[in-house]
């Protein structure tokens, strides 16, 4: 059967080097499940797929004429999902401060506490679909995910395609296999740190700072054009 792709095993590896490189979408997945566990982390595994399956069909659709077309819209779009980062980012910053703050009076009051003001510092009482839609609008708003379907995803597809939805179809199970694949190892990866952090509040609190910065440098990096 002819799925109108070409060179299929280039775009493969490029995929799996690409969706791992590090960057928005990974990074919240898996400060999700370290903070809230592994539901979270699904919803916002979750988030990220939906939003990546928005963007392939948009691709398909002819996204990548109009962004060619229309360069405007793209830096538009660039500083809409700039803005996007920096708002999570500071909430990240936000909890970070509070989960130091609770931790710091627990160490005070009684070391049995630390626990208990950890999960009273996490955001629990935000409501459960949080993280997917947080994760859906940082997939549709990511650079480097759109840079990704516009003007890579379509380089695979050949002129002479029998079928151009059948190819961006299968070219896109390619995709989400391998983006779900690596989402599920961060999932675990982010529970593991779960546990640390429950038992060391502080280093959940250093954690959290510390991610909260890679998104603030995420927006910075992309209003100035790096």
């Amino acid at each position: 059967m002819d799925l109108g792709i070409h060179s299929f095993l280039e775009f493969a590896v490029g995929t799996v080097i690409i969706v791992i490189l590090p960057g928005p979408n990974s990074l919240y997945v898996i400060t999700a499940s370290a903070r809230l566990g592994e539901r979270a982390g699904w919803r916002a595994a979750g988030g990220i797929l939906t939003g990546d399956t928005i963007l392939m069909v948009a691709t398909a659709a002819g996204a990548a004429s109009m962004m060619t077309l229309f360069p405007t819209a793209f830096a538009l779009m660039k500083a809409v999902g700039a803005l996007y980062l920096g708002w999570i980012g500071l909430q990240l910053l936000r909890d970070g401060w509070q989960r130091w703050r609770n931790s710091m009076s627990a160490s005070v009051v009684d070391p049995q506490a630390r626990t208990q003001a950890v999960a009273s510092g996490a955001p629990s009482s935000a409501p459960s679909s949080a993280p997917f839609w947080k994760a859906l609008g940082l997939s549709l708003t990511n650079p480097k995910a759109i840079l990704f379907f516009i003007a890579f995803l379509t380089q695979f597809v050949r002129a002479d395609a029998p079928s151009a939805a059948l190819a961006y179809l299968s070219l896109g199970v390619v995709v989400q296999v391998v983006s779900l694949s690596y989402l599920a190892l961060l999932i675990y990866a982010g529970l593991r740190l779960q546990g640390a952090f429950v038992a060391h509040p502080r280093w959940a609190a250093s954690g959290i700072f510390l991610v909260s910065l890679c998104f603030l440098g995420f927006a910075a990096s992309i209003l100035l054009g790096a």
